[in-house]
């Protein structure tokens, strides 16, 4: 009998073991122009930096992190470059997020490079968008 609850109870630890090494879930929605940056490497940024203690205190299910880089090249080669991170609340019912970005939780950061190329402003770019994500998650929990 005892062999039967200590199998149980190691049966019991090692799934709750499991679950606390699940993927995190997420939810993002990325607004940016695609010369800069695509949407699958924006997401992957807003994912390496945002820590699994932001989803426990703004859970997937009730907010939603948007990104939106946007810029380009002038004609003088010069990289001008604006990335935007925000949280928004999602709609009880439909799940859709609503323009209604909560304080604090909105950062916005530029640069400009000058004598740039193509995969250097998409670089630049790629490091703005991280510096935004960092400002915001910050405001949420100590890194």
């Amino acid at each position: 009998m005892k062999h039967l609850v200590a199998l149980s109870v190691l049966l019991l630890s090692t799934a709750v073991c499991a679950q606390n090494q699940a993927p995190v879930k997420t939810n993002f929605i990325d607004h940016s122009n695609n010369v800069l940056i695509d949407e699958a490497t924006a997401k992957a940024v807003l994912g390496e930096n945002i820590p699994a203690k932001v989803w426990k205190i703004h859970s997937p299910r009730n907010y939603t992190f948007v990104s939106q880089v946007e810029g380009g090249l002038t004609a003088a080669r010069t990289c001008v470059v604006t990335a935007r991170v925000m949280v928004l609340p999602l709609t009880a019912a439909m799940k859709a997020p609503m323009f209604r970005p909560l304080p604090k939780l909105t950062a916005t950061a530029y640069d400009a490079a000058a004598n740039s190329s193509t995969d250097q402003c998409k670089a630049l770019a790629k490091d703005k968008l991280k510096e935004a994500t960092l400002a915001v998650v910050s405001n949420i929990v100590k890194l």
